[in-house]
């Protein structure tokens, strides 16, 4: 459903839907009606949409591009916004966000890349509407992550397998990546062909399997993203980068400043 609704009136959605009861009629605009059904453990909704045409259809009518709220709430999202914020790896639909570390690579910077001897392996993880959650528990055993769908397909798993044996690293491009590589790895490390829904939560104390470093943009405190990049270096070596980043001005989320950290 969210996948294309811009975030505040996602949102507001979200904040309406505690006051939901199974049977209301939600109105979407654009002549858009779903009704609500069952709420499940995390607070959602299933909905069933009305009428006979496919829900993709029904989220581009009354959908807009999901631009993150520090954007959204300064001005409205505009056709340019589908291009800048979209990733050049973007194949299918499903995210509620794009995947912010791959926004700084374009198809110049991949064949230089490759010119080197570097690879570069697709794979799928939805972005999901946890990412924007605060961590609020103050324990994080506590904390429930939302579901995100994902996939690694049995090619790009063997070729991974194939340059980490030969001594070669693998560096996620974006927590994203790195989630979905870390749910498909078996405790030796290997990756396996993978498709599901993952919950897996990073922190402080995680061994790391399937990767050997990651590139990623500058996070939110009490975020569940910041708590990957320390588990993945050191909480206090990522407070002293941290403490760099803002006192030389460098630029925070979607469209900030991206670091590379190899442990």
């Amino acid at each position: 459903l969210h996948k294309r609704l811009d975030l505040r009136r996602w949102q507001a959605f979200v904040r309406n839907a505690k006051r939901l009861r199974p049977g209301d009629r939600i109105d979407f605009g654009a002549g858009v009606f779903a009704i609500a059904e069952a709420r499940d453990e995390e607070g959602g909704f299933s909905l069933a949409f009305e009428g006979e045409e496919p829900v993709e259809v029904l989220l581009e009518r009354a959908g807009r591009m999901p631009l993150p709220p520090y954007i959204a709430g300064k001005r409205a999202a505009d056709e340019r916004d589908r291009a800048d914020y979209q990733t050049m790896f973007a194949e299918k639909d499903g995210a509620v966000a794009a995947p912010t570390a791959a926004l700084h690579f374009t198809p110049e910077l991949v064949m230089a890349l490759a010119e080197t001897g570097i690879a570069t392996e697709r794979v799928t993880l939805h972005v999901g509407a946890g990412t924007f959650l605060p961590v609020k528990a103050e324990n994080t055993v506590d904390h429930k992550m939302h579901a995100e769908w994902g996939s690694i397909s049995e090619d790009v798993a063997a070729r991974l397998n194939a340059v980490r044996a030969r001594g070669g690293r693998a560096i996620a491009v974006g927590t994203t990546s790195l989630r979905v590589l870390e749910s498909a790895a078996d405790d030796e490390g290997r990756i396996h062909p993978w498709t599901g829904e993952t919950r897996i939560f990073i922190t402080p104390g995680y061994r790391f399997r399937a990767i050997d470093g990651l590139m990623t943009n500058f996070h939110l405190p009490r975020s569940t993203l910041f708590m990957l990049v320390s588990a993945l270096m050191g909480l206090e070596r990522m407070q002293a980068a941290y403490s760099h980043a803002i006192a030389h001005g460098y630029r925070f989320y979607s469209y900030g400043d991206a670091s590379l950290l190899l442990p």
